[in-house]
């Protein structure tokens, strides 16, 4: 499958900003999907995840209670709602897809990878 994020941009502390991430393939539902970020010098953390279905979600404790993953399994396309950002959510975000029903943790479970998109957000 492949991946297209999009949706990063500069934003104010407070602020809010919706990632999209569009796939391809007719088996789209049947991929666990993430959320992940990266700034530089540091390892790609996790920041949310969602099953195949949409049921079953995770937050990192980072980002829980203002972020929040969705996906659209019939037009392909996953988001991740960012609200109430803080400088610290500054990075690359990733979308990324496994070959398996449920989200992970670890960015090494991932096979399909998008190709990031830069969230700035200023105090």
């Amino acid at each position: 499958v492949q991946l297209q994020a999009s949706g990063g941009g500069l934003v104010q502390a407070g602020g809010s900003l919706r990632l999209s991430c569009a796939g391809s393939g007719r088996t789209f539902n049947t991929y666990g999907m993430g959320w992940f970020r990266q700034v530089p010098g540091k390892e790609r953390e996790f920041a949310a995840g969602i099953s195949g279905s949409g049921l079953n979600t995770d937050y990192a404790d980072s980002v829980k209670g203002r972020f929040t993953i969705s996906r659209d399994n019939a037009k392909n396309t996953m988001s991740l709602q960012m609200n109430s950002l803080r400088p610290e959510d500054t990075a690359v975000y990733y979308c990324a897809a496994r070959g398996a029903y449920n989200y992970a943790l670890r960015p090494t479970a991932y096979d399909y990878w998008g190709q990031g998109t830069l969230v700035t957000v200023s105090s």
